[in-house]
C-alpha cells in the first residue's frame, strides 16, 4: 500500500510549471502509466489525485448529482478538475483557473498527504504550520488523540469532533 508523505518548497516558473518530486511522481503511477488528476483541495490548497481514486471520487459524487444542495460545489469542482501528467523533466502544468483559485502566486509547497498531494500557496503553508505548531499544548493534545482515534478498528464510533476544536481546526 502506497501511500504520501513528505513536503517540497519550490517555485512555479514563467509557464506556471513545477517539477513534482521523484518519490511522488512514482506513486502516481497506475498500469505503467503516470497520469493524475490535479482539483481543488480542502482549506485553501489543490489536490492531485490518482486517477483510479479521482475516479472513485466522481462515482459516489455520481451518486448526489442531482442534489440542489451539492450544485455549485460541484460546478466548482468539476470546472476546475484537470487531468494532467508531467514532461520528461517532471514538470507539471498548473492551470490557470487552478492557480487562481488556490491564490498561487509563485511559491508553493507540495505535500504528500495519505492518498493525495497537496499544493499549497508558500505563504498560507507556513503560516498555517506556524499557528499550528504555536497553539495550546491542550489544542495539539486533543487534536494528537482525536487524530489517532481514527485508529480505532471497531468502527462503533461515529466520526466527532467537539465544537470547540471545530473552532480551532476552522482558525488553523
Amino acid at each position: 500500500m502506497h501511500f504520501f508523505s513528505g513536503s517540497v518548497k519550490t517555485k512555479l516558473d514563467s509557464k506556471n510549471r513545477f517539477v513534482l518530486p521523484q518519490a511522488m511522481r512514482y506513486g502516481l503511477i497506475e498500469e505503467g502509466e503516470l497520469k493524475f488528476t490535479i482539483a481543488l483541495g480542502l482549506g485553501g490548497s489543490l489536490a492531485i489525485y490518482k486517477r483510479s481514486d479521482i475516479e472513485k471520487i466522481v462515482a459516489k459524487f455520481q451518486k448526489k448529482q442531482h442534489s440542489a444542495r451539492y450544485q455549485k460545489f460541484f460546478t466548482l469542482f468539476f470546472s476546475t478538475l484537470h487531468h494532467s501528467t508531467c514532461d520528461k523533466l517532471g514538470r507539471v502544468v498548473l492551470p490557470n483557473p487552478l492557480k487562481k483559485a488556490g491564490k498561487v502566486k509563485s511559491g508553493i509547497v507540495i505535500a504528500g498527504v495519505l492518498s493525495k498531494i497537496e499544493i499549497w500557496p508558500e505563504e498560507k503553508y507556513e503560516n498555517d504550520l506556524e499557528t499550528y505548531l504555536e497553539g495550546s499544548e491542550e489544542t495539539l493534545l486533543n487534536m494528537s488523540q482525536e487524530a489517532f482515534a481514527l485508529l480505532d478498528e471497531t468502527g462503533d464510533k461515529k466520526e466527532e469532533i467537539s465544537p470547540q476544536l471545530q473552532e480551532e481546526y476552522e482558525k488553523i
